[in-house]
């Protein structure tokens, strides 16, 4: 067997494996009470890691260089990571969630890798002048591992936000790794048993001054007179259950660790991409298409760790900057490519 037929055997096998990963982490979701459900879905997603490093492998066997000079190659590098990032995030979890959150997303980028790419898009080819660096190892492969823990941790974002549906849930702790703190407002939610605040009495202080008569003086006696205000009952959602609380946090807390994760990443990957830029253009910044978004994808994951740790943020708020992320990630990921050309251009679709 020819290094190309153990390619495409090795991709499909990936995308059938994490079709059927995601279907078993759905079915764990649904049927909590079957235990093996789990450990299905996490050798599932080993397994389709093991051969997506094993296609990239034989690519960099078969072409001599690193395997990230095409669509094709770069998308099983992200779907890679993804994978990798999951069984860390899994790891340090324990849910099943986590896994029904980005299974989908591995999945998709095989099938559209493996499915929807063109053969002529799959093939190895020379690399073109300005990719003939060591640079492209240190660069592109930082980029794509920050964007694959930047979807991971954007992902388990998202599923919090799905999670906590409904709710106000404000949670304390998380941003710095304790995670079992629950503001009162949270702990309230979680052992409520009915649907409205008790009456709340307010007790005001107010004082009476009464003048009378003794042995010819005039004495002046002041008594505090304690007067009750019932004040209305007040509305409240529904409360969280304790299990769904505990999950909630627990996804909060990993969400928060894999961004903080892929943030350093994501840095170091835009001033390694800056000094090879210097290299080969002569310019360390162009405001290329590419270089712009990713400039972006910085300042939001700035702005969400900058909210989390600076300004105390956190549930649902942070969770809705994450997801935003998320979006703003496959835009300078894949989407500056589909809409214009720029300095990044080649070796994609254009």
């Amino acid at each position: 067997m020819d290094l190309v037929t153990l390619q495409s055997w090795l991709d499909n096998i990936a995308f059938a494996v994490l079709f059927a990963t995601m279907l078993i982490y759905w079915a764990g979701t649904a049927f909590r009470e079957v235990p093996f459900l789990g450990s299905l879905g996490t050798a599932g997603m080993a397994i389709a890691n093991l051969c997506m490093a094993a296609l990239l492998a034989s690519r960099w066997i078969e072409a001599g260089y690193f395997p990230l000079s095409n669509l094709y190659e770069s998308l099983f590098f992200i779907a890679w990571g993804v994978t990798a990032v999951h069984l860390i995030a899994e790891n340090m979890s324990g849910s099943r969630l986590v896994g029904a959150a980005t299974a989908p997303v591995a999945m998709g980028i095989t099938a559209f890798a493996a499915l929807s790419l063109p053969p002529e898009m799959q093939y190895s080819e020379p690399l073109v002048p300005a990719l003939k660096s060591n640079w492209l190892m240190m660069h592109v492969s930082v980029m794509l591992l920050s964007y694959a823990c930047l979807m991971v941790g954007a992902t388990i974002a998202i599923a919090f936000l799905i999670v906590t549906r409904g709710q106000k849930v404000e949670l304390r702790g998380s941003s710095f790794g304790n995670g079992g703190f629950r503001s009162p407002n949270n702990r309230l939610r979680k052992g409520a048993e009915v649907a409205t605040h008790p009456e709340v009495t307010e007790e005001l202080l107010q004082p009476m001054t009464l003048s009378s008569e003794n042995n010819g003086g005039g004495n002046t006696a002041v008594l505090d007179v304690v007067t009750t205000k019932t004040l209305p009952k007040t509305e409240i959602a529904a409360p969280l259950s304790p299990q769904r609380l505990s999950l909630a946090e627990t996804l909060d807390n990993i969400s928060y660790r894999i961004i903080g994760l892929g943030f350093p990443l994501l840095t170091i990957g835009i001033i390694a991409g800056a000094v090879w830029a210097n290299e080969a253009w002569g310019s360390y910044w162009s405001w290329d298409p590419k270089e712009t978004w990713a400039l972006i994808t910085w300042l939001v994951f700035a702005a969400y760790l900058h909210a989390r740790i600076t300004r105390g943020w956190q549930g649902r708020r942070p969770a809705i900057l994450a997801a935003t992320g998320f979006i703003v990630v496959w835009v300078c990921y894949l989407g500056v490519n589909l809409l214009g050309k720029g300095l990044h251009s080649y070796g994609w679709f254009f």
